[in-house]
């Protein structure tokens, strides 16, 4: 399976983006799809993740704010974020669950995007 993150950009504080993930493959209604990212200077971390049942789970930093769906018949797997922050600024990336780890651990992931930038200005 390929994925493919798109929907970055450059956006003041307080504004919105709305991130896609797009995967190949006839079995993606079955994938949990993670979403993490980068910050400069900082290791990759959890974002939220979103199981094939469709409950979505979120980072306390993020809470409230993003909101993970999925669209089954279009392969895709979307993150709203709304109330942007400078610290929300980073390379965002969405990878399929490849283990029964914990899905907030890079390491569980697998079939990695190339990632999509997020800028948000002050």
């Amino acid at each position: 399976v390929q994925l493919q993150a798109s929907g970055g950009g450059l956006v003041q504080a307080g504004g919105s983006l709305r991130l896609s993930c797009a995967a190949s493959g006839s079995t993606f209604s079955s994938y949990t799809i993670g979403w993490f990212r980068r910050a400069p200077g900082k290791e990759r971390g959890f974002v939220s993740f979103i199981g094939s049942g469709g409950t979505a789970y979120y980072a306390d930093s993020v809470k409230g704010r993003f909101t993970l769906s999925r669209d089954n018949a279009q392969n895709t797997v979307y993150l709203q974020m709304n109330n942007l922050k400078p610290e929300d600024t980073a390379i965002y990336y969405c990878a399929r669950r490849g283990s029964r780890d914990s899905p907030t651990r890079v390491s569980t992931y697998e079939n990695w995007g190339q990632g999509t930038q997020v800028t948000v200005s002050s």
